[in-house]
């Protein structure tokens, strides 16, 4: 049997119990009519089956879970639904990536890539084991290379980079460390005691970004949208607080809950002129104030 036949036939088991759970009757049976549109056979004994779901959690971590009450077969996803999603999303493009022959005629590849994922798999085992690592870090407010001892607590991933948040152990504050910047890592046999105090999900709650300040209080902010980008944020809103406010012929009006900061006021400015923000005025000002130094820039080609 083919690893391109293993691949298909993992593939199409996978989905169908993405969609509900099914006994092995409905999965050989469904296998058996895919065989019937493609140039080899996919149908399996149960003892096959019973191995394809080991290969499965081994190459792709998705359990799948036999249930003897129902005689049912399930994906098995845990409390972490984000990343459960994550894995299957994954799947998808694994999966259509290893069938595909020749890909440049079928996909068209985003040219920017992250830098700086060859370090995600240490970053994570430092995290599991709390581990101490060392780092050369580059700021690109302040020129030059400066070494860094840090505690790692949790990855977060904003607009296609990938970020450390941890405690530097030099100052004791919690900082965000790009990893496109990170260099040299080291993992040391030095443990930690993770705070029992620190919530990822909290220390995030109220921010848009990367940057979570500690003293300002999050906002009520009220964006406009015309009706075309609008569309496109009802079906990916900008944070988990987005609420609707007004949906019209004209218009698309969402609230937030967020700090105001960097990251908030250039996603803002990036939907140009698509976007009015109605509240605070203070946040109106500081768009308004960007968008005059923006026509500045331009003041010898006008």
């Amino acid at each position: 049997m083919s690893k391109r036949e293993s691949l298909t036939r993992h593939n199409l088991i996978i989905n169908r119990l993405r969609k509900n759970p099914a006994t092995f009757n409905e999965i050989f049976e469904m296998l058996e009519r895919e065989s019937e549109l493609q140039d080899y056979n996919l149908t399996i004994s149960k003892r096959t089956f019973q191995r394809d779901c080991r290969d499965i959690s081994s190459l792709y971590d998705i359990e799948i879970k036999y249930d003897n009450a129902a005689g049912t077969y399930s994906i098995q996803y845990d409390d972490q639904t984000e990343v459960s999603e994550r894995i299957l999303e994954a799947f998808d493009v694994f999966n259509a990536l290893k069938c595909s022959d020749k890909l440049s005629a079928y996909i068209h590849f985003e040219n920017r890539k992250p830098k700086g994922t060859e370090n995600l798999y240490g970053l994570i085992h430092s995290i599991k084991n709390c581990l101490t690592i060392c780092f050369n870090y580059e700021r690109y407010s302040d020129p030059g290379v400066f070494s860094r001892e840090v505690e790692p607590y949790v990855l977060k991933e904003f607009k296609n980079r990938w970020y450390l948040v941890g405690k530097d152990c030099k100052s004791n504050n919690i900082r965000t460390y790009g990893l496109d910047r990170l260099t040299d890592l080291e993992i040391t046999k030095k443990k930690f005691v993770y705070p029992h105090n620190f919530n990822h999900e909290t220390f995030y709650k109220n921010c848009f970004g990367i940057i979570s300040p500690k003293e300002i209080v999050p906002e009520r902010i009220v964006l406009s949208f015309d009706v075309e980008t609008g569309k496109y944020i009802k079906s990916m809103p900008l944070h988990h607080t987005q609420q609707i406010l007004e949906e019209s012929d004209f218009e698309l009006r969402v609230q937030l809950t967020v700090c105001v900061t960097y990251d908030l006021i250039v996603e803002i400015l990036s939907y140009g002129d698509s976007v009015k923000v109605i509240e605070p005025k203070s946040l109106v000002k500081e768009v308004v104030d960007s968008l005059k130094r923006s026509i500045l820039r331009y003041r010898d080609t006008i």
